[in-house]
């Protein structure tokens, strides 16, 4: 990152004040609006999108707008927040609700959309959300358009401008032009994008000599300036700013007018263009504007700064949704680097990947887990005990009501559970604060592998809440047969692009000492093999090892194959907690480990004692807890900290 970009003389970046929706996306590709079975949910309009997109290249980014004290406004919130956007001008509306919109992918360049606007939350902004110390605590402020075409929002707007240019701050204007939203169009014509209209472009032009930048499209050149051609229309604006404009063109990428206009249109700083399937237009600009900003408030040239605007831009029209599918410096970087076979990015693996965990919901640098997803082994204790299988539904809220007594609302916990007798126990979960939950999907001790319920793993896990990990465990040995192998890694290949698409994170336990011997390459050539079919799972669980030799090659090929794996969490195979602690400490040379997920261990004397009848609800809870809160210690003890 450069030294303008990390600069504390501003504590901000950039702010960006207008438009912010909840965007429902159509799921059926090709399909009218009418048909629409299914949408996806991400944070839109104009100046969110480019909050998170300027946020996820490294910008100090903040929203100034309102949202609607309800579900939709916290998510928009609570998103913002996943993307380290700074939400001290997020206010919240109490009488108005968050804006909504309904968008298809119809055809190429086809989008049909509908806004649900009306006295929606962000366009009631007025005068008094604007706190000048606020302002004036970025380098710059994006004002938007749609934000110009009321009284109230058009006074927030320049009052903030104001501000800015008072301390010598930027001012980047977005003409951001939607018709309809100017009152110019039907609801069903959110999609179109230009309609001439003298008294929008008579409040557009006021804005432009306070300008230090401006972008547009063809279409909104025209209308900021008022002119019928695209050249005229550009001298117009520079005769009433001096301003850098950037034109942006579509497919063409975009030219940069830093000083005079000539006659020839094509006379401009041009960066480089990237070839591209389009797959949706819509937010492709707001991606355009982050990738310029990325490179215009961290000091690069307007070659480079267009050249990233260009390559951000490539992303959106690449992917469905706006600003949850728009690239992160990593990614970015990567692209720039190294390219793409694909016209279509969102078909690009290793691109896919890099997206993938550098958008994660959450940091989790370490995880204790207890581990209560066993079926066939409760099912056992309960027979045993001569007790009904029903119990155990009981059996595991109580477990998770252990868990949650150890955790404290700390962070760094976290649970496995399973769905044949865990739903209840799932529920109290959400009643705790714990930081991860993991669910099994694997028909318990099925070798090859077989999924638990259905093969069509898919289906399932699109109605997991998005917060839920999978978790796989596959007894897996580099020196099993051929055939048995071949089936075991297409099953957890199907598993791991399933959990892609579906946007879940991935857990995949490996178990290898119940058919086979484990020497300290064992491990290691079983993550090779599964890694040289692009299964990077989020997670490992794994066995102890036997020596800290093991450990290191352990984590060189977790490194060597995907540097961005969360880590490894250490399984317990119902060793006594003596065996645990010194298995723990054999990992302290191996930062991979993270923590572990234990199970049997804390849970089976309870589970033998509760459903026998000859221990109570409160005995069962103490007994668990007690025995969970020792690994706990024993680990943090090994790694040398304290639970928060």
């Amino acid at each position: 990152m450069s030294e303008a970009v990390e600069s504390q003389t501003a504590r901000l970046d950039v702010i960006t004040i207008g438009r912010a929706s909840v965007d429902l996306y159509g799921q059926q590709i090709g399909s009218r609006l009418e048909d629409i079975a299914s949408f996806a949910k991400s944070v839109g309009g104009c100046p969110a999108n480019i909050a998170i997109g300027t946020a996820r290249l490294g910008l100090r980014s903040a929203l100034l707008t309102r949202v609607g004290d309800e579900q939709m406004g916290r998510f928009i919130r609570e998103q913002l927040v996943r993307e380290n956007v700074c939400v001290d001008g997020l206010t919240t509306d109490p009488e108005r609700l968050t804006a909504l919109v309904l968008l298809s992918v119809e055809d190429e360049g086809v989008s049909p959309m509908i806004f649900y606007r009306s006295d929606c939350a962000d366009m009631a902004l007025a005068e008094d959300d604007i706190d000048v110390d606020f302002i004036q605590s970025a380098k710059a402020i994006v004002v938007t358009g749609t934000h110009f075409s009321r009284a109230n929002s058009d006074a927030a707007q320049r009052k903030a401008m104001n501000a800015i240019k008072a301390k010598s701050g930027k001012v980047v204007f977005d003409i951001d032009y939607r018709p309809n939203l100017w009152g110019l169009a039907g609801h069903a014509e959110g999609f179109g994008r230009y309609v001439k209209s003298e008294r929008v472009s008579a409040r557009l032009k006021s804005v432009l000599p306070d300008c230090d930048l401006v972008v547009g499209t063809e279409e909104e050149v025209l209308i900021a300036s008022g002119e019928s051609d695209l050249l005229a229309a550009l001298k117009m604006i520079r005769s009433l700013s001096a301003a850098t404009i950037v034109l942006k063109r579509g497919a063409m990428g975009c030219i940069v007018y830093d000083g005079a206009i000539s006659d020839d249109l094509e006379d401009g700083i041009v960066g480089d263009g990237f070839p591209i399937e389009v797959y949706n237009v819509l937010g492709a600009g707001d991606a355009f504007m982050s990738g310029f900003l990325r490179g215009w408030l961290g000091g690069e040239s307007l070659k480079v700064a267009a050249t990233w605007a260009n390559a951000c831009g490539a992303f959106a029209v690449s992917r469905l949704l706006c600003s949850s599918e728009y690239p992160t410096f990593a990614e970015l970087q990567f692209f720039l680097e190294n390219g793409s076979r694909h016209l279509a990015l969102r078909k690009d693996e290793a691109i896919n990947h890099i997206h993938w965990a550098t958008t994660r919901r959450r940091e989790i640098p370490s995880l204790m887990a207890f581990a209560c997803d066993h079926r066939s082994q409760l099912e056992e204790v309960a027979r045993k005990a001569g007790s009904d299988l029903a119990r155990i539904e009981a059996f595991k809220v109580l477990a998770v009501k252990a868990a949650g007594q150890v955790a404290g609302g700390r962070p760094g916990y976290g649970m496995l559970l399973d769905e044949k007798h865990g739903r209840r126990a799932m529920f109290e979960f959400n009643r705790h604060k714990m930081d991860w939950l993991g669910r099994p999907v694997e028909l318990p001790g099925s070798r090859p592998l077989r999924f638990d319920f259905s093969q069509d793993i898919g289906s399932q896990l699109v109605e997991w809440p998005v917060e839920h990990c999978i978790k796989c465990l596959c007894f897996y040995h580099p020196d099993d047969p051929a055939e048995l192998k071949a089936e075991q890694q297409q099953k957890l290949r199907s598993l791991c692009e399933a959990a892609r698409k579906v946007g879940r994170e991935l857990l995949v336990e490996i178990i290898a000492s119940k058919h086979g011997e484990v020497e300290e390459t064992t491990i290691p050539r079983a993550l090779a093999e599964l890694y040289a079919l692009g299964i990077k799972p989020d997670w490992w669980k794994l066995e102890p090892q036997a020596s800290s030799a093991a450990w290191a090659k352990i984590e060189a090929t977790i490194t060597e194959h995907d540097p961005w794996c969360r880590g490894v969490l250490l399984l317990g195979l119902e060793a006594p907690p003596d065996e645990l602690e010194t298995a723990f400490a054999a990992t302290a040379n191996a930062p991979i480990v993270k923590g572990f997920a234990v199970g049997r261990t804390i849970f089976v004397h309870a589970a033998e004692q509760w459903l026998a009848g000859r221990m109570t609800d409160e005995q069962a809870i103490a007994d668990m807890a007690s025995r969970f809160r020792q690994l706990t210690e024993a680990w943090l003890a090994a790694r040398n900290r304290k639970a928060a």
